[in-house]
């Protein structure tokens, strides 16, 4: 495929502003961690909004949604849908939590909450295990699917994708640190959210689809299109609907959907002017990152149906494409090469930025661990705030190889996807119930984290989980796997925290008094305190968890009806689309007003 000038124009222009930006901040930034990583705490909500959706876009986004429709249609979505219950958990009950712990990473955390070797091992552990290995497995993913998309529209070889998009984004994340990366995100998120509508509306118009009425019609998209899925069909209801929304939401550790919050979310909440910020901020992302942004993409991989009905009609359209990257996901790709000039270089350039955005969040999170609570902890405690900044660029930099060098080893992003979903499962009712349940401990942590990998890994790997959980001839249905990871896993953790010690008074005391989580979990604590003369209840207001999880609930109906009533406006069933908007209207008003009532206690 041949770029025209225009396009070339396009791509320039971003890079060279994306470049200016950090050179600009860089020195700033290099002042001391708390701006290279937090940027002084002094950023407002929707700064840190717009940079988590667009941290969120990234490129293997749209490659897995593609991948999702076309094998189980726009339902199949609820396997990441179902995260937006965890994410207003987080904007109206942990939010304002994370805020006042005022860590410099969530894993600094563990030492507030838990006390001697359990809790520093826990927080060293986790800094090699998320900040290295994880991190590095979902960078991996973004750059496979950048891999893909210079691969169809470009003609590149992987190690040029590798080397040519890992080499800018690895210079502007090591100078201009987190404040470089957030004002980035700001122009990204613009860039990729018009792009991603540009080349949905003209997709859908091309002669091969013929527009959103015959795309809606056509043989090969009428049984894709159900935003529930098919009540009759049990195992497609129960893996796509019922696990996600019952189990999975709280169950599971994912990055970016942490239960509790946690990584770049996070960070991003630790970065913000005040607790109020930190809430506005998540609350904005999640009706960005729901409600409105999944739909370009799925009207593209509704449209490559039409055009690319299998993955053999896109072998033949595209030769080149190594067979070991081939895959449902390269669809989108593989779409975007009938975009026109001009357009496609727009296009381009969306890409791009979210590709940028993604790695360059992930590299600052995973460099904050490797710095925080690895290099300072176990190394180096009297570093100096140079030296410091210094191993936070040059761990930037090993991130980046790291998962460039996995990303040529994978094939595609659903596979990574239920992978990392399995390897966290179980562990996500800890980050839940830690702020509001004392005899929550250290070991607790280690054990769940442990046994969820480990059980993994046995069914991932050998042949036990096969035997087991075959999709034909397993012993149990293939889709009781994640449940059964999980039930295993609690039953783990939970036996381990009551056959282990609880933390010490003072441990518990001393979180107490600076969080102020309030409500049952912790009256034990308090009542000892008191017993002790010992004063650690600041607020008298009525714990404020209860209103909170009724905004919670009143928020999901909210972004869930906006997001339904978009794909009926644009299906064209307008009945449901006038229904459901007004369902949203209604929800929205009464948000409002309880949030109103939560304000003293929450804002």
């Amino acid at each position: 495929m041949e770029l025209s000038t225009l396009d070339y124009s396009f791509i320039i222009v971003f890079f060279t502003i994306v470049l200016s930006i950090g050179i600009y901040v860089s020195k700033k930034s290099g002042k001391n961690t708390t701006e290279f990583f937090l940027s002084g705490r002094t950023m407002p909500w929707w700064l840190l909004g717009l940079s988590m959706v667009a941290t969120t876009f990234s490129t293997d986004t749209p490659n897995l949604v593609t991948d999702i429709v076309r094998t189980n249609g726009v339902s199949g979505n609820w396997v990441w849908w179902a995260f937006l219950i965890t994410g207003l958990l987080t904007v109206f009950v942990y939010a304002k939590l994370w805020r006042k712990s005022n860590v410099n990473t969530d894993l600094e955390f563990y030492e507030m909450r838990y006390g001697g070797a359990p809790a520093s091992f826990l927080r060293k552990f986790r800094a090699v295990y998320l900040g290295v290995i994880f991190n590095v497995i979902t960078m991996s993913a973004v750059t496979l699917a950048a891999i893909k998309i210079g691969g169809i529209m470009l003609g590149l070889e992987p190690w040029q994708t590798v080397i040519s998009a890992g080499l800018i984004t690895v210079t502007f994340s090591a100078l201009g640190g987190f404040k470089g990366v957030v004002y980035t995100d700001f122009l990204l998120f613009f860039v990729a959210m018009g792009g991603a509508i540009g080349a949905a509306y003209y997709l859908v118009n091309i002669p091969e689809v013929g527009g959103i009425n015959a795309l809606m019609a056509h043989e090969n998209v009428v049984d894709k299109l159900n935003i529930l899925p098919d009540f009759s069909n049990k195992k497609a209801l129960i893996t796509l609907f019922i696990i996600p929304l019952a189990v999975q939401w709280w169950s599971s550790w994912y990055p970016g959907a942490e239960p509790g919050g946690g990584g770049y979310i996070a960070q991003r909440m630790l970065a913000a002017k005040d607790e109020n910020h930190a809430i506005g901020a998540t609350f904005f992302f999640n009706i960005m990152h729901y409600a409105l942004r999944p739909w370009p993409w799925i009207l593209v991989a509704l449209a490559s149906l039409v055009v690319y009905p299998d993955i053999a009609s896109i072998q033949e359209a595209f030769p080149n494409i190594a067979e070991d990257k081939l895959g449902h996901d390269l669809a989108y790709s593989a779409m975007l090469t009938k975009l026109p000039s001009g357009l496609l270089g727009l296009v381009l350039a969306s890409l791009i930025a979210a590709y940028m955005s993604t790695i360059s969040t992930q590299l600052n999170w995973g460099s904050s661990y490797i710095v925080f609570d690895f290099y300072k902890q176990q190394i180096n405690p009297n570093a100096s705030e140079k030296r410091l900044v210094a191993v936070g660029r040059i761990s930037t930099i090993v991130l980046m190889v790291f998962s460039a060098v996995l990303a040529l080893l994978l094939q595609n992003a659903l596979q990574l996807f239920d992978v990392l979903l399995t390897f966290g499962a179980g562990t996500g009712l800890i980050f839940i119930l830690r702020w509001f349940w004392w005899r929550i401990n250290a070991w607790s942590e280690i054990t769940a984290m442990f046994a969820s990998g480990i059980i993994s890994i046995i069914l991932k790997l050998t042949p036990i989980g096969a035997y087991f959980f075959a999709t034909d001839t397993g012993v149990f249905p293939d889709w009781t796997e994640y449940l059964f990871v999980v039930v295993i896993t609690s039953i783990i953790w939970l036996a381990a925290t009551f056959m282990t010690q609880p933390e010490s008074k003072e441990v518990l005391q001393s979180f107490y008094k600076k969080i102020q989580p309030g409500g049952p979990g912790w009256k034990k604590v308090v009542n000892e305190a008191e017993a002790d003369n010992i004063d650690i209840v600041k607020d008298k207001e009525k714990w404020s968890v209860p209103s909170g999880l009724l905004a919670m609930l009143l928020g999901c109906i909210l972004i869930y009806s906006c997001m339904f009533a978009t794909g009926y406006w644009i299906y064209g069933e307008t009945t449901y689309a006038l229904i459901i908007t007004g369902v949203a209207l209604v929800s929205g008003i009464s948000l409002i007003r309880v949030w109103g009532k939560l304000k003293d206690n929450i804002l």
